[in-house]
């Protein structure tokens, strides 16, 4: 509440023209905006409502924006002024045209917007996509920026994708539940018994309800509030962890949810790997260049730039006296490194010099000399391929709408007129761009993308499945580039057709596809990159871990099968003794079970299959397919979508019943994240969206491990632990007032005093029975050398009906001495009996606290000496409760020793004996 009134009080200019036809500006509350208002947005200002962009301060009409509090990506965005209102002289002759704004009812999505602006007085209609807009909650990066209003409040993209925060329900929670169920059982049939004894007479229900309010301590109430404080206490642990820093927990309600983790499925891009691309491969398809060869690549760039004096053009090759074999080569190396630094959706930003910058750095003009360059693009990709085109003598000098420049090795300026971009998209997999050479007025078209895309575009493409398989086997990301030349005829129908299709209202979509299709024939092609995605750091030495701790790991990539299982074999997802079983491609049902029985031979064997493979099988054979999966030592799902992904976590859940965790990186990850028991997002260079949705973020893949197998064990164990002894505390009253009704002719009084009761549940055993959270059963260094530990967690063995039953009967065991005890040796007033009976339950409390802790903490031995502190300090001041006379005698002393030993000492002795001859595997390591 208090967010939103900062958020709606923040002032923006607002462009208003008096009744004279002055136009100035007013400052007005985010809250008072309306559609229609003109606002101005300046630098590193938040945007207020959804805008259409009308003007920027830069002349292009251009300006960036950050979106990470809208998607979660930290690149910047380009997005661009209508252009008709841009070319305006400035801001007030606004009010001095006729136009109309569309746009499309609400949307949720932030990536797609339909509009069109018109001018009623001149040059006609515009349409708009989501390139002219600015979403709420953006902030504008560059330059200031002014817009027209076109949704505010709930229509706004950003509230729109606002929802309710996810609530999931650990596994602990829903057992506990069950067996709360059952205690309530408890006190009914406990109740209903000694009404049966007691005889159906006279008001028998005001009885029957008596009974049930003595005993209703059974049910464990405050258990909820100790397991709440314990998670919260958990999850501020985990985030003040210095092996792990940064790390932030956003669901503090599952930090138990961590200790029991049968399934792990992973991303690959940014999550096995750093996602910082070095660009390691360039293939032209009849030769081959890598990291070492560079060097020939710079050497024939700077020769075929390099031109004669008397040149009036920079721009064409000189023709070398070389062997025509020998300048084919050049032309295609030339032409491959020139496709590669114009195709992409990359700007450079200057920004002022570090003083630590080395001579080596520094430019050759007195500007790149004070500023160096940062490139702002959609992925780490993009920037290797231009930073590479950069080191091999062809820089990115310059991008705005219009225009790229290029630098070549000999310091001239090649100019090229941008007539269309079309970006990039997961549906596509392909970008291309349209350029004019303004010095010999050449139109090309250039084009890359994925090969599975690219191989139906290009001709001749004998070589290009192969090579994309060997730099797949390398661990290389591919893209293939093209090219095709046009007329100034082709060209203009083009553009005809294009604009046509964006101003289409209805489809326009598909309309535009087509239309872009239709101009990806005949394509030549060029060459093909590759560029490396490092492994993280420790990746190899984590999934060995967990791999040792029973947690099955399955990597779902939507990058290529070679490029996947090379990843899975460097990363140890798959070990050094394990087979792979690639599934080949599946079409039919027939082919689907021939592979289905194919693997099924196997032993110990990874399977690795595509996303259309997978879709198939899960259609006709999804319980077959899930049987031999989950019974696969590891898994590779390679080409998947965001959808299939969390298709896959639903369908382990429902099929194994086990507790499913994903990690991720990216946006595509975010549906398989929510969909898991566990959500756990990386904060990398794909930005913050994975991070956000996730219930845990951390900031490498390596912390994994500690998160799991340490922070994981302790939050279950503790919580069991703490589950157990409430429950306990809870039972062993209920006993001794049964036992005390029982006696007294099942009558329906409570044994103790009101305050008393409180006082037991609180002040005298809440601090002993909560310090448990400190407790650890084995040191953080066992849990990570010794891993096997973990799988004990998964069977939920330290919370089950077996030890429920178990602390069942030590409570009936414990409140019979106690009470019988009391009872036997008390000899004169009833006050005697409370005082024995209260004390010895107190000190037995303490006592079991005390055998049951592991690991003793400065802060359990001060809970526990502070209670016994406490009690003994309400001896004293309750007179009336506790006989003050008696409690000073030595028979108080012996008696309530007598029945407390006599409580506890079996229990020890057990304890004794099962440590010395069976004791559990962590306390062997302990």
């Amino acid at each position: 509440h208090k967010r939103d009134q900062e958020v709606n009080n923040q002032k923006y200019k607002r462009l208003v023209r008096s009744r004279e036809g002055m136009v100035s500006t007013e400052m007005v509350p985010a809250s008072k905006l309306k559609v229609g208002d003109l606002i101005i947005v300046e630098k590193d200002q938040r945007v207020p409502a959804d805008l259409v962009l009308l003007r920027t301060t830069e002349r292009a009409g251009a300006c960036f924006v950050r979106t990470d509090q809208l998607d979660g990506e930290t690149d910047w965005k380009l997005r661009l002024a209508v252009p008709d209102t841009q070319k305006l002289e400035s801001n007030a002759k606004l009010f001095e045209i006729h136009a109309s704004l569309f746009a499309e009812k609400p949307q949720r999505d932030i990536h797609s917007f339909i509009g069109t602006f018109t001018r009623h007085d001149g040059s006609g209609e515009e349409s708009l996509d989501v390139e002219n807009t600015l979403w709420t909650n953006c902030v504008v990066a560059s330059g200031t920026a002014l817009g027209a209003v076109v949704y505010t409040g709930q229509e706004t993209r950003s509230v729109m994708n606002n929802c309710q925060p996810r609530s999931k329900v650990g596994l602990l929670d829903m057992e506990i539940n069950q067996l709360t169920k059952v205690l309530f059982g408890a006190v009914i049939g406990l109740a209903f018994v000694l009404m049966c004894l007691k005889g159906f007479q006279g008001p028998w229900y005001r009885y029957m309800f008596r009974f049930v309010l003595l005993f209703s301590y059974i049910i464990p109430i405050s258990l909820r509030v100790n397991l709440d404080m314990g998670k919260a206490f958990y999850s501020w642990s985990m985030q003040r962890d210095k092996e792990m820093p940064e790390t932030v927990v956003r669901c503090t309600t599952i930090p138990e949810e961590l200790g029991r983790i049968s399934y792990l499925l992973s991303d690959k891009t940014g999550t096995l790997t750093q996602n910082s691309m070095v660009f390691k491969r360039l293939h032209l398809g009849t030769g081959s260049y890598s990291t070492e060869s560079f060097d020939q690549v710079r050497e024939k760039v700077m020769q075929a730039y390099a031109t004669p004096a008397d040149s009036s053009s920079p721009t064409k090759p000189t023709a070398l006296p070389l062997a025509k074999t020998r300048r084919s080569e050049h032309s295609r190396v030339q032409e491959a490194v020139k496709a590669v630094a114009l195709c992409h959706n990359v700007t450079p930003v200057w920004e002022p010099c570090d003083d630590t910058q080395s001579e080596a750095d520094q430019h050759y003009n007195i500007e790149r000399q004070t500023h160096t360059v940062v490139y702002q693009a959609s992925s780490p990709d993009e920037v290797a391929l231009v930073k590479w085109t950069e080191e091999v003598g062809l820089a990115l000098e310059k991008r705005d709408l219009v225009s790229i420049q290029l630098r070549t090795p000999n310091n001239r300026i090649l100019d090229f007129s941008i007539l269309q971009v079309f970006p990039f998209t997961s549906e596509t997999k392909r970008m291309g761009i349209i350029v004019k050479d303004t010095t010999t007025g050449e139109i090309t078209f250039y084009l890359k993308g994925a090969d599975v895309v690219m191989s139906g575009i290009v001709q001749y493409t004998d070589w290009l499945d192969e090579e994309c398989g060997n730099m797949a086997r390398e661990g290389l990301r591919t893209l293939v580039v093209a090219k095709k030349s046009l007329t100034e005829e082709q060209y203009l129908d083009f553009d005809t057709r294009y604009n046509a299709a964006r101003m289409a209202i209805a489809d326009r979509g598909s309309r535009v596809s087509a239309v872009v299709e239709s101009l990806e024939r005949e394509m030549e092609l060029l060459c093909v990159t590759g560029v490396e995605d490092k492994l993280q750091d420790k990746v190899r030495t984590t999934l060995e871990l967990l791999r040792n701790a029973g947690i099955k790991v399955w990597m779902l990539t939507g990058d290529k099968l070679e490029t996947a299982t090379c990843i899975a074999k460097s990363s140890r997802l798959v070990s050094r003794t394990q087979d792979l079983y690639v599934f080949a491609p599946v079409v039919t049902r027939t082919d689907a079970h021939q592979q289905l029985n194919s693997f099924r031979k196997k032993q110990d064997c990874a399977l690795v299959i595509t996303g259309d493979s997978l879709e198939v099988c899960l259609q006709y054979y999804q319980v077959e397919l899930l049987e031999l999966a989950c019974r696969s030592p590891a898994v590779v799902c390679c080409r998947c979508s965001p959808t299939q992904k969390a298709q896959v976590v639903r369908l382990i859940q429902q099929h194994t019943g086990k507790r499913v965790a994903a990690v991720g990186d990216g946006g595509n990850d975010v549906s398989m994240i929510q969909a898991a028991d566990t959500g756990i997002g990386i904060a990398g260079l794909e930005g913050r969206q994975a991070s956000l949705a996730a219930d845990f973020s951390i900031t490498q893949f390596s912390h994994l491990s500690r998160l799991l197998l340490v922070h994981g064990r302790y939050s279950y164990k503790r919580s069991a632990s703490l589950s157990q002894f409430v429950i306990h505390r809870g039972l062993i009253i209920s006993i001794m007032q049964a036992i005390f009704c029982t006696v007294f002719y099942f009558s329906s009084i409570s044994l103790y005093p009101g305050y008393l009761m409180v006082g037991y549940a609180t002040i005298y055993t809440m601090f002993p029975v909560f310090s448990l959270v400190l407790d650890k059963d084995v040191s953080d260094k066992i849990a990570l050398t010794y891993p096997e530990l973990y799988k004990e967690l998964s069977k939920g063995r330290s919370l089950s009906y077996k030890t429920f039953f178990m602390w069942v009967l030590i409570s009936i065991y414990q409140g019979g001495v106690i009470m019988y005890g009391a009872l036997f040796l008390f000899e004169d007033e009833f006050i005697h009996v409370v005082a024995i009976s209260f004390t010895a339950l107190i000190l037995t409390e303490l006592i079991m606290v005390a055998l049951t802790v592991r690991t003793w903490h400065y802060l359990i031995i001060l809970a526990e000496v502070f209670s016994l502190g406490l009690y003994v300090l309400s001896l004293v001041i309750l007179k009336d409760t506790f006989d003050a006379q008696f409690i000073k005698t030595g028979d108080f002393l012996w008696k309530t020793t007598a029945i407390t030993l006599v409580s506890c000492m079996p229990l020890y002795i057990i304890k004794f004996l099962r440590k010395k001859f069976s004791p559990p595997s962590y306390s062997k390591l302990s």
